[in-house]
């Protein structure tokens, strides 16, 4: 049985890290000790929901039992929280990857001397706070008060450097992810209360009854549908994708934060959480609605991708690829078939572990070379061997090449495209993986195999001068050598090059140990009605 007092703590216990984070802000260790702390208990809180979640009763004794419920909102709309194997991916990511992200801010936030350091700590730890909230939400409301906990939370993280360009971005950001949560999200779930009485999520999804006794047409889910799926403005379905570009403002950990972790996967994981547990698949397939997704999603996969390929920011060419691979998740959700939604789980697992090594490579790169753009990065392999390994390990898990995460959840995604007929499918992941060879070889091409411009370094510094005025934003003190004297010695700080160092080789392990992964992905699957 699932203790319920476990999801509560996954949320107190960042909360509590961040009242102490502030309480320690004079104190950069104690402070930054504290966030490592928080972030390993964390993981201890929620890996104790493993075992419980796997038990092969799971469906017919855990998720049957009430779940934690605060307070009464609406007649039957609590403020629940309840655990289920999605939910619990999403946790486990999440947790472990806070730790790794912890180390690696440590190292960042040092090395480029940024300002506001307790700030940025104070709202990384609510952040992830909220992430929990949402990854054991018992409800879609639940979920949505959480989400949005989500988005005001970050503001201040991509609006960080505080330039007019960070505070524009910002807006941008907040502006295009509450606007579609507030304008199209929140009033699907009202209708849903409307229709249905309930916003509980259940396998099998909420509108059978209503369908059944003509309180609901199927063109009107539909219209649900589509105010669900644009409504999550944080899957980044094209045309709501315009913030995630804009929030690459944001320092490297951040930019982790955002597009690997915590602000995207809230995206596709209420995607999925809600095409599962609020239409069910049977609802959308019995109304014959919900099959444009296939087209918007396939479409947003090809798109970003040959955007990303005319990137030469490396930072926004990955943001492209983000846009790219969340697709991907919603394309096999959108199947409504099992191994789909084992695929959307998967993916939500592989590309957590493989963007954020290469968001973390690109920091590195920043930190100690200072550079952000691909054309500079000729010979980089060489003076940083360990960041640009870490980096092509990420990009080959992108492409879905094994012994890498990525190959798994491609595998699964055309497994579900075979066994519902969609050649479409199968032709946007052959492309896409085309498209994303095209874009991310070349940076590793250029790192490993072509000469540096001189490499005595004379012509380097000619460049940093050159990028430090150009990217003056990007770092809080310009007439700081600092970077000039650590692009001689070559890798960044050691704990940026240990956390992308463990990321990359966690985005192995997960080819070689995919039994959790896959347990909890077959568990959704056992789920099914």
């Amino acid at each position: 049985m699932i203790d319920n007092a476990l999801p509560l703590l996954a949320i107190a216990v960042p909360l509590a890290g961040a009242l102490l984070i502030g309480l320690f802000g004079r104190w950069p260790n104690l402070r930054e000790l504290v966030t490592v702390l928080t972030s390993v208990s964390l993981l201890g809180v929620v890996v104790q929901l493993i075992e419980p979640v796997l038990a092969p009763d799971f469906w017919t004794t855990s998720w049957l039992q009430p779940a934690y419920e605060a307070v009464q909102v609406l007649p039957g709309v609590p403020l629940a929280f309840k655990v289920e194997p999605l939910g619990l991916i999403y946790a486990l990511i999440a947790s472990s990857l806070w730790i790794l992200n912890s180390l690696y801010s440590v190292g960042y936030m040092r090395g480029n001397r940024e300002a506001h350091q307790t700030r940025f700590y104070i709202c990384f730890a609510v952040a992830i706070a909220a992430v929990m909230g949402i990854a054991f939400a018992g409800n879609i409301f639940t979920l949505f008060i959480f989400y949005e906990a989500l988005s005001l939370s970050t503001y201040p993280l991509v609006s960080h450097k505080g330039t007019p360009e960070a505070v524009k971005s910002a807006r941008i950001y907040l502006g295009i992810l509450v606007g579609t949560s507030v304008g199209l999200f929140l009033p699907a779930i009202i209708a849903t209360y409307f229709f249905t009485g309930t916003l509980a999520f259940q396998p099998g999804g909420v509108f059978q009854a209503a369908l059944a006794d003509g309180t609901l047409t199927g063109p009107v889910l539909g219209l649900l549908f589509v105010l669900y799926m644009y409504g999550i403005g944080k899957a980044a379905l094209m045309p709501m994708h315009r913030w995630l570009p804009a929030a690459m403002v944001a320092p490297t950990p951040v930019s982790a934060l955002l597009h690997a972790v915590a602000v995207v996967k809230a995206g596709v994981f209420s995607v999925v959480k809600v095409v599962l547990y609020v239409f069910g698949s049977a609802s959308l397939v019995g109304a014959a609605q919900g099959e444009w997704l296939i087209y918007v999603a396939g479409a947003t996969i090809l798109i970003a991708s040959a955007i990303a390929l005319f990137q030469d920011n490396l930072k926004r060419r990955l943001a492209y690829s983000t846009v790219s691979q969340l697709s991907y998740i919603t394309l096999a959700a959108s199947l409504l078939s099992p191994y789909g939604f084992m695929a959307a789980a998967l993916h939500i697992a592989a590309h957590a572990f493989g963007k954020i090594t290469l968001f973390f490579a690109a920091g590195s790169i920043y930190t100690a070379a200072h550079k952000t753009k691909v054309s500079e990065l000729d010979g980089i392999g060489r003076k940083m061997p360990w960041t640009m390994a870490a980096f092509t390990i990420g990009a080959l898990s992108m492409i879905g090449v094994p012994p890498t995460a990525g190959f798994i959840s491609k595998w699964y995604l055309l497994q579900g495209a075979w066994e519902t007929g969609y050649v479409f499918v199968v032709v946007v992941v052959t492309l896409s993986t085309l498209l994303n060879a095209s874009y991310f070889l070349p940076i590793v091409y250029r790192a490993f195999f072509k000469a540096p411009a001189d490499d005595h370094g004379h012509h380097d510094h000619g460049h940093h001068d050159h990028g430090h005025h150009a990217h003056g934003h990007d770092h809080a003190h310009h007439g700081d050598h600092h970077a000039d004297h650590h692009a001689d010695h070559g890798e960044a700080p050691l704990p940026i090059v240990v956390a992308l160092t463990c990321t990359a080789a966690g985005t192995i392990i997960l080819f070689f140990f995919p039994d959790l992964a896959l347990g909890l992905a077959e568990q959704i699957r056992r789920g099914l009605p």
